[in-house]
């Protein structure tokens, strides 16, 4: 249940009442203590384009379910959340690489960035979350790999990942998470923390 992950070690009484405010919020909305993909899914979509966004919802799921055990707790939830927040932004893009990295095998492939680069854009252009790209989905992956594919294998490390990303703010714009693409934010009291 996700026990592996640890909190992020902030300090201060305005993080421990945040965090105590996002457990009262979690527990709320998910009383068992974990969220399952229909539940995130379900929080997600209304939160944001709807079933537009539903293929993006379970690959953020995926990532976020640390040990893989189908459901999220607590502890996983807030370590993303603080991080994708407050994170350095090689922390942000460790994190979009474990998002894009579909099949965990430690490298992403051009069908891998395909299908999370058209899931994002089919969500994007129903919620109208940015400027319009005028690249399609298959571009941006083309235009993504012949910048970072770097030992043209036709897989991009974590390693090409990162450094290409911090060189590149076009790619680091296309490849990290946003918070405000995916609506996470520090919940307000009382607010439902995944909308």
């Amino acid at each position: 249940m996700g026990q592996a992950a640890s909190l992020p070690c902030r300090r201060g009484t305005t993080y421990v009442t945040e965090l105590y405010e996002w457990l009262r919020t979690f527990m709320n909305e998910c009383p068992s203590g974990l969220i399952t993909l229909h539940e995130f899914r379900r929080h997600f979509c209304k939160g944001t384009v709807g079933n537009e966004s539903a293929e993006y919802a379970e690959q953020i799921f995926r990532t976020l379910d640390n040990n893989g055990d189908g459901v999220v707790d607590f502890r996983e939830y807030v370590k993303a959340i603080s991080m994708l927040i407050e994170g350095t932004p090689v922390e942000k893009l460790r994190w979009s690489f474990k998002l894009y990295d579909k099949d965990k095998d430690g490298a992403i492939s051009r069908r891998e960035m395909l299908e999370i680069m058209q899931a994002v854009h089919k969500m994007s252009v129903a919620a109208s979350l940015t400027k319009p790209n005028p690249l399609t989905a298959e571009e941006c992956t083309n235009r993504i790999f012949a910048r970072l594919d770097k030992d043209n294998n036709a897989i991009i490390s974590l390693e090409e990942f990162i450094e290409g990303a911090l060189d590149d703010e076009w790619i680091r714009e296309m490849l990290e998470c946003d918070p405000n693409t995916v609506k996470v934010e520090r919940p307000p009291k009382g607010h439902i923390l995944l909308e």
